[in-house]
């Protein structure tokens, strides 16, 4: 299979790069930028990516990569900072920046190169950055330059080290996808084949070699990520595998009951257990407001009633998750920060009697559905919205408590019925309502009103890691605003959150 290694050096768009690899069905993965050569070359690399990044070449901790990286015989491809990287490491001349040059620039293609093969001679790119690339070093060649970056682009052919000042990567380079296609296929000489249906393949041989003559329990929690999972290692395993809903009293409206009935014709009655746990959580989230606090306790809580049902079921070693690749991001990793702990991922307790089995640990959310999509499953379950682990839990900010629970509850539903009778629920990544813990003054019925605010959050992404508010039509807002207001005791106030991501994330907590 081709693999591109895309080395990290803290980029805004290290994780687009890799998606847009994926895209090209090239499989792709993010790695450290100090990563050694011996290893780059054992992962089995064809090409590597190196990532722009918020560092100049001249700063005293600046990352800086093996220089054997560029004599390893791979192609490279150095985008911004990673450029930068190349030129200064090979003794190139890279000038600290008068000025930053950032959005859109237009690059002149001045060589032919294959990287720039069908695109003609002028390029619409986006560009971040301070530091540029003066002058190149021995044996690379300039192939376009901007009015203000006198090296848009470089390369040595010979070698196959190419560097781009600008990011191919994101929507503002038109044609950028056409440029990591040339740079995969005609410098590379990579295969498409990273498919969803290879994928199930290799996973199936995969999980079989870790469990081998092992059961395991699948945590299931009606969402798409845990259904794929299970299903998939279902299909490795057979009967060896016993799924089970652990109901924690987070649920969305309805949806233990929608859960059970989807779980029970998937697997059959003898694979599925479904277990009351409603007052341990709550139990153990009374009086804690921080949302990591509540996503430790969550975490940890689950583990502890699965362990106890993998007792129960007997000869139990593994327990399955649908961990996905953003939730092992954003969790934090060795060059990016932590923006949150995902309940499977930070939640997790250092100690446990089982071991994890996560096949979906690579993907990112639209591979799940496709992944789910080959293996045969509903389309109402492959296209539902996220669902966190957590569950309500983080969409109830500070203290959780039954009352607050309901409320968040019900507004939760009417936002998602509304959304279906608008015909936009296949069109939004999400869309929830969140109960903030604000009260405001209000009138309702002649008489004055102290009552909670909702939230209500709707966003359209690709994959989860970036996401835009959803412009959703005013007429279909304000009816969910009456319904809410009428329908929710203790609820006085509406308002639309119109953050994207970044800055803000789709969950509140």
């Amino acid at each position: 299979m081709s693999k591109v290694l895309v080395l990290d050096f803290g980029g805004q768009y290290t994780q687009l790069i890799a998606r847009r690899v994926r895209e090209c069905q090239v499989y792709s993965e993010i790695v450290p930028y100090w990563i050694r050569p011996q290893e780059i070359m054992s992962r089995g690399a064809g090409a590597l990516i190196l990532s722009g990044g918020p560092h100049s070449v001249w700063d005293e901790d600046a990352p800086r990569v093996d220089p054997q990286l560029f004599r390893m015989g791979l192609p490279v491809l150095g985008i911004c900072y990673g450029m930068q990287l190349m030129a200064y490491t090979l003794g190139g001349k890279v000038l600290r920046g008068d000025r930053r040059e950032y959005g859109k620039a237009v690059a002149s293609v001045c060589a032919a190169d294959p990287l720039f093969e069908g695109l003609g001679g002028v390029v619409e790119c986006w560009m971040s950055h301070g530091d540029q690339v003066e002058a190149v070093p021995d044996g690379f060649a300039v192939i376009a330059h901007t009015e203000a970056c006198p090296v848009a682009a470089m390369v040595d052919q010979g070698r196959r080290l190419y560097g781009v000042q600008f990011h191919p990567e994101v929507a503002h380079t038109p044609r950028g996808q056409e440029i990591l296609a040339n740079f995969l296929f005609r410098i590379s000489g990579l295969t498409p084949d990273w498919t969803m249906e290879s994928f199930i393949e290799r996973s199936v041989q995969r999980i079989r070699e870790q469990v081998r003559d092992g059961r395991a329990v699948a945590a299931l929690s009606g969402g798409v990520d845990s259904l794929v999972a299970a299903a998939l290692v279902a299909r490795a395993l057979g009967e060896e595998l016993v799924c089970i809903f652990v109901d924690h009293g987070l649920l969305r409206e309805g949806e233990r009951e929608q859960v059970e009935r989807t779980f029970l014709d998937l697997f059959g009655g003898s694979l599925v257990r479904v277990v009351d746990a409603a007052h341990r959580f709550l139990g153990r989230l009374e009086g804690v407001r921080d949302p990591e606090d509540k996503r430790r306790i969550i975490g940890e809580e689950f583990i502890r009633v699965f362990e106890e049902e993998a007792r129960r079921v007997g000869g139990v070693r593994y327990l399955v998750q649908g961990t996905l690749y953003p939730d092992v991001i954003e969790s934090g990793t060795a060059t990016a920060a932590r923006i949150k702990s995902h309940h499977n991922v930070g939640g997790l307790p250092e100690r446990m009697e089982l071991e994890l089995v996560e096949p979906l640990r690579d993907l990112f959310k639209d591979e799940v559905r496709r992944v789910g999509q080959a293996l045969g499953l509903p389309e109402e379950v492959v296209w539902r919205h996220p669902f966190p682990g957590p569950g309500l839990a983080v969409r109830v900010l500070g203290e959780v408590t039954p009352a607050r629970l309901e409320m968040v509850r019900k507004a939760d539903a009417i936002v998602v019925e509304e959304i279906r009778r608008a015909g936009l629920y296949r069109r939004l990544w999400q869309a929830f309502a969140v109960l903030l813990p604000v009260r405001s003054v209000g009138v309702m019925g002649d008489s004055r009103a102290y009552g909670y605010a909702i939230a209500i959050r709707a966003v359209t992404s690709q994959d989860g890691m970036t996401a835009d508010w959803a412009r959703i039509p005013p007429e279909v807002l304000e009816v969910m605003a009456n319904r809410i207001v009428n329908e929710v005791p203790g609820v006085n106030r509406v308002v639309y959150d119109i953050s994207s991501k970044p800055p803000a994330t789709i969950e509140w907590e």
